[in-house]
């Protein structure tokens, strides 16, 4: 395979004056970009992800210094949320260098989707999704691909059927509507005390809402820790 791409180099200072004694050639920039996008694919096979990059040729007059140790290449931008990241091309010694080479990659695989149109509110059950294959990377916001990570969890706005769930699209359940019964635990390493109050506000695990305590009719800030239940430092 070949890369197609773009080739912008950022030198470091320290580079100036050497290029004619420099010899690092595009091959082997691109065998090492090669190298790393090809154990990239072969890493999301399992999880069932098909992943493929645009191929193509390098400029042949691309010379830059000499590298003594082996080209390190990683992703500066994030290839599960667009087809057009960047790898970061470095050399580290006594002569180092960086280059950016934009690419193109798809990474195709299941995403979970609606499986039929959802309202505003509701909250999702393992009947109201389903999976569809889909080209995760090119959904900006994020593909969800774990039914896990949606059971229990409320629509932000309504979708249409067939809409590819992503995060921005989902909202944590209140563990606590405002009115509720709650018990109020005040902490202090493993000791505890416990009293009844009424919730001010509603709130999802973890998030702070005021609370009344129903003994001393005390208006209070508390964590949701659980379904039910606030707990505020002794």
């Amino acid at each position: 395979m070949r890369i197609s791409i773009f080739v912008t180099a950022l030198l470091m200072s320290s580079l100036a004056g050497t290029a004619a004694a420099s010899d690092t050639t595009a091959e082997q920039i691109y065998s090492a970009a090669d190298k790393f996008l090809t154990a990239f694919a072969r890493e999301q096979a399992p999880d069932g992800f098909s992943v493929v990059y645009d191929s193509g040729k390098l400029d042949a007059r691309l010379s830059l210094a000499t590298c003594e140790n082996p080209l390190d290449v990683s992703f500066s931008g994030d290839p599960w949320k667009t087809t057009q990241p960047s790898l970061l091309v470095s050399c580290e010694g006594s002569r180092p260098w960086r280059m950016f080479l934009p690419v193109s990659i798809t990474i195709t695989g299941d995403a979970i989707v609606a499986a039929r149109p959802l309202s505003r509110g509701e909250r999702l059950t393992e009947s109201a999704l389903s999976t569809d294959s889909v080209v995760v990377n090119s959904i900006r916001r994020g593909a969800v691909t774990r039914e896990d990570q949606l059971v229990g969890m409320e629509m932000r706005r309504g979708v249409n059927a067939g809409t590819v769930f992503t995060p921005d699209l989902l909202l944590t359940p209140a563990a606590i509507e405002r009115g509720d019964h709650v018990i109020i635990s005040a902490r202090s390493g493993n000791f505890s005390v416990n009293s009844r109050g009424k919730a001010l506000a509603s709130g999802g695990i973890g998030e702070q809402v005021l609370v009344e305590n129903l003994s001393s009719s005390r208006t209070i800030r508390a964590r949701v820790t659980a379904p039910g239940h606030v707990e505020i430092p002794m």
